[in-house]
């Protein structure tokens, strides 16, 4: 019997789910832990805050270009493996980060760590959708769900406190421990599906063809689309030539990138999804509120130290009850969608309940 068509070990799904949590949570708190110790990082290194924010930018934009490809280099690498990989390489990066002596040092280390960590949200959500049966998924994206939204609202906290107590550089050592354990349980618990293997083997008697001009297209429109909107504040928007060519080559790499895709054999981006309804109103939903998270948790504790004076821990104490808040109603919202109640309600109840307390 083949690897493709072997059955796959029965694991328990919650322990599977509790494997990918650690590097979800993981990684979506490195978005979020280093805005508070900006000022101590620029202090340390030898720079400028404006400087310091490539570190940040660096790991955002290098993220953004690799989460599309994610999908294809699991299917050419294999699911588990590409997984792990996307774990190791974001431990070690996080060593380095934490070892860098110069700030151009540490952006490199950060855009590598991007790179890595861009794998590791599209593909654990694909290892849950997989794990759990179609009545029980709910429960289990609950559990990411309660990662992905609480990680960068506590990121701010927890960075802060480390920063205050111990040192800026500790806030990426702790990622340490996290990465090995998600190593060890990855390799316990987690097993490709045997349709992936399939896929798999298809693929590779194929042979690997890579579709370079949408990767490129795709990956530059949303490099540049990250550096105009982290730093068109900065360079007085469309002031400034610099924001006016990042612009066109947004405007050109996602255009031309999209057009491409449409009429591509092989793409490696199936835009052609978009045509569900229920999928496009999805992404657009999922986007506006992971726009929101972010914008906030990036700005608010640069607003506190910076205008108001809050040290890093609090400033980071200010966005805790969003996090617990967070916890609590995934966990509720799992109960809830059980009873068959239709999920539209409580997704308008969130947005609504999001606009005003941002208001």
């Amino acid at each position: 019997m083949s690897a493709a068509t072997a059955p796959a070990r029965v694991v328990n799904p919650w322990l599977i789910a509790l494997t990918v949590t650690i590097a979800t949570f993981m990684e979506v708190l490195d978005t979020s832990i280093a805005n508070v110790a900006l000022p101590h990082i620029a202090g340390n290194l030898g720079a400028s805050i404006d400087d310091a924010n490539w570190v940040l930018t660096s790991y955002l934009v290098a993220n953004a270009m690799v989460i599309p490809l994610s999908s294809w280099l699991s299917t050419a690498l294999g699911r588990k493996h590409y997984y792990m990989g996307c774990v190791a390489l974001f431990t070690l990066t996080s060593a380095l980060c934490g070892l860098a002596t110069s700030l151009p040092m540490l952006i490199l280390w950060r855009v590598v760590q991007g790179i890595a960590g861009g794998g590791l949200q599209p593909v654990s959500q694909a290892i849950l959708l997989d794990t759990f049966p179609a009545e029980r998924r709910a429960a289990g994206m609950a559990v990411y769900g309660v990662a992905a939204l609480t990680a960068p609202v506590l990121g701010p906290t927890l960075g802060g406190w480390i920063t205050d107590n111990y040192s800026w550089r500790w806030i990426f050592y702790i990622n340490i421990p996290a990465g090995l354990l998600s190593l060890f349980l990855n390799g316990l618990f987690v097993e490709d599906p045997g349709y992936l293997k399939r896929k798999r083997a298809l693929l590779l008697l194929r042979g690997l063809r890579i579709d370079y001009m949408g990767t490129g297209l795709i990956a530059l429109g949303l490099g540049c689309l990250e550096v105009v909107l982290d730093k068109g504040q900065e360079w007085d928007w469309f002031g400034s030539q610099a924001i006016v060519v990042l612009t066109v080559l947004t405007t050109v790499g996602l255009a031309g990138g999209l057009v491409w895709e449409l009429h591509h054999a092989q793409p490696f981006i199936n835009s052609r999804l978009l045509r569900d309804r229920s999928f496009l109103v999805g992404c657009i939903i999922v986007s506006s509120t992971y726009a929101i998270l972010y914008g906030s948790t990036l700005l608010l504790p640069q607003m506190m130290q910076g205008l108001m004076h809050y040290d890093a821990t609090n400033a980071g104490l200010v966005l805790s009850p969003a996090g617990f808040a967070s916890m609590i109603t995934m966990i509720l919202s799992a109960a809830i969608l059980r009873l068959r109640l239709d999920a539209r309600w409580l997704i308008g109840l969130g947005g609504a309940i999001m606009a005003l307390t941002c208001f």
